[in-house]
């Protein structure tokens, strides 16, 4: 019985693992402009473009800032939904993140 109790603490402390998704900025696109995650992951923006980019959430949950060319920026996702972005800069450029 306390061995399966043990057991049983252990699988619940154990925490849950994040994971990191990319999406690259190329081409005045987001590659994948679609991404599917889990609430708690992240998604690290990468600029590939000679001008600079962003990827702002339109509902304000994230904002990369201006990413430069070769610059990076790792946003963490913190509700379930979608979470539709565009490029503050370049407003033709848009996106999806959502979230479950």
């Amino acid at each position: 019985m306390r061995t399966m109790l043990a057991l049983a603490l252990l699988v619940f402390a154990i925490p849950a693992f994040a994971a990191n998704h990319a999406v690259q900025i190329k081409g005045m696109k987001f590659s994948p402009a679609k991404i599917r995650v889990a609430v708690g992951d992240t998604v690290t923006f990468t600029n590939a473009d000679p001008m600079a980019h962003t990827a702002t959430a339109l509902d304000g949950s994230f904002d990369t800032g201006q990413l430069a060319k070769g610059k990076s920026a790792k946003v963490k996702i913190s509700a379930a939904g979608a979470h539709a972005f565009k490029c503050a800069i370049h407003a033709s450029m848009k996106g999806t993140v959502t979230a479950k």
